[in-house]
């Protein structure tokens, strides 16, 4: 089950793994912003898994483990480069020594510095995917950002770029640039963007979509008595955190999973393979990327793509019971 990575043509596995929880732990305004203790020897075994089980597409970030993730992915893949397409993020600034992150940084000087420093933690010579990871900027900031990854892409550093954000007008920006092909933006069946479906389509963009299974959620590991860990971050108090509250998960959300699990879980398909399936169904633009820290998690991530999308009457079911009262 392959996609089209947009306009670049670049094919992909219509399921990547997102690469944020095998980064390991990092901080963020003094708390946590990771998800506990990773096995790195785990992650790798992982990520050689999900490549013998058909995923080609892994996405990560430079900020992810302040470096480490990235690390990760270049170990993992090393003499099989050409087998995997690779996505990167930039635009938060940080100190590895202390895996603080410290701030932004949207000049193009610092496009090129962090650009090149990825390429030597991934240990390859190109990028296939390079996104701008903060998520709003000045029209001015995003061209001259742009103009930099343009160039980017004259020097064979990258292939393509995107950027990671929620907004719709920032999105079409970056979109008029001619090696722009994709956009990565929170998607689960619990949270649908159908603005920027909307927008991928109009300008011929990939959909990659974080947290589509809404940061663990719908896989159905959890229940109200559930508690976090305080190095998880879903433990924390940060606004985006639209599911848990109080290190736990939030009742609402668990109900509105309920309504919906044994659809979800019909023809054989796990919670989450269901999860991913919705996403499939709702256009053929989207490529999820769900986490992962161990082999059974990337194995049953995988197994999604043997079903394919949900049927039409399937979506139509779930749509009516999220909207009923």
């Amino acid at each position: 089950m392959t996609r089209r990575l947009g306009r670049s043509g670049i094919e992909v596995s219509a399921l990547g793994l997102g690469g944020w929880a095998i980064g390991g732990q990092m901080i963020l305004r003094g708390k946590p912003d990771g998800w506990g203790r990773v096995d790195d020897d785990e992650s790798i075994r992982a990520l050689h898994r999900a490549l013998d089980l058909g995923v080609t597409f892994f996405d990560t970030s430079d900020v992810y483990g302040t470096g480490h993730s990235e690390r990760i992915l270049g170990r993992a893949f090393s003499g099989r480069r050409d087998q995997v397409v690779i996505a990167t993020k930039f635009g938060f600034t940080y100190d590895e020594s202390t895996r603080t992150i410290t701030g932004e940084d949207p000049s193009p000087e610092y496009v090129r510095r962090a650009c090149e420093a990825s390429l030597r933690r991934l240990d390859t010579d190109y990028i296939d995917l390079y996104q701008l990871h903060i998520g709003t900027r000045t029209d001015a900031e995003s061209l001259a950002i742009r103009d930099a990854l343009e160039q980017l892409v004259v020097e064979g550093k990258i292939r393509a770029y995107g950027w990671s954000t929620a907004n719709v007008d920032q999105a079409k920006l970056f979109a008029a640039g001619p090696h722009c092909t994709a956009i990565q933006h929170g998607m689960n069946v619990l949270n649908d963007a159908p603005e920027m479906l909307a927008t991928c389509a109009e300008h011929d963009l990939a959909s990659i979509n974080s947290s589509p299974l809404a940061m663990g959620l719908l896989t159905g590991k959890f229940t109200k008595d559930t508690r976090f860990p305080g190095d998880d971050v879903r433990a924390q108090d940060f606004e985006w955190l639209q599911h848990f509250s109080d290190g736990r998960p939030r009742p609402e959300s668990l109900a509105r999973l309920e309504a919906i699990r044994e659809i979800l879980r019909s023809d054989g398909r796990t919670l989450a393979q269901g999860a991913l399936a919705w996403i499939w169904a709702r256009s053929d633009r989207t490529i999820p990327i769900p986490g992962f820290k161990t082999v059974a998690q990337a194995e049953d991530n995988a197994g999604a793509m043997a079903f394919g999308p949900l049927k039409p009457d399937q979506m139509a079911e779930i749509e009516k019971l999220l909207r009923a009262p």
